[in-house]
């Protein structure tokens, strides 16, 4: 939104959460956004095996699919897809804290799409995170800027 985008998000966090796949659409566009539902995404992110058996197959042809090779070791990947292997939980810890390896494959993402601009990421993170959180953002922006970091040395 601060770059003037329509976006949305449809979490489905249930009983999942404890131990099954868990997911989050979102959508940037430039055009209004009719439905936050989106059955074949043009990118997918996944963090785990459960994940990548379960939302694979809904990665449209052509698609870009980012997963984290700290913890998805021998994927079975379809052809039709541009695969990015990102060692997101690796990368995380280097900085200290596991827990945000999303936020480095988040990083990978923007360098690989250029989809949005670091500093209105970081801007987004320091204006939307929760008073009793912002001890998380100075973690948060290091991972970002490991994924980030991480796609401009292996790029080809």
């Amino acid at each position: 939104m601060l770059e003037g985008k329509e976006v949305t998000w449809f979490p489905s966090y249930g009983a999942e959460v404890r131990g099954g796949t868990a997911s989050c659409t979102v959508i940037i566009s430039d055009e209004l956004i009719g439905s936050p539902v989106v059955m074949n995404p043009d990118t997918l992110i996944v963090m785990n095996d459960a994940s990548l058996e379960k939302f694979q197959p809904r990665l449209k042809p052509d698609g870009l699919f980012l997963f984290d090779s700290s913890l998805i070791k021998d994927p079975s990947l379809r052809t039709d897809i541009k695969a990015v292997s990102v060692p997101a939980t690796d990368r995380a810890n280097k900085i200290g804290n596991t827990k945000a390896a999303n936020m480095v494959l988040l990083g990978a993402f923007i360098a690989k799409t250029q989809l949005l601009k670091e500093t209105s990421l970081v801007k987004a993170l320091e204006s939307s995170t929760p008073v009793n959180r912002k001890k998380s953002i100075e973690q948060n922006k290091k991972a970002i800027h490991e994924g980030i970091e991480y796609i401009e040395d292996t790029k080809d």
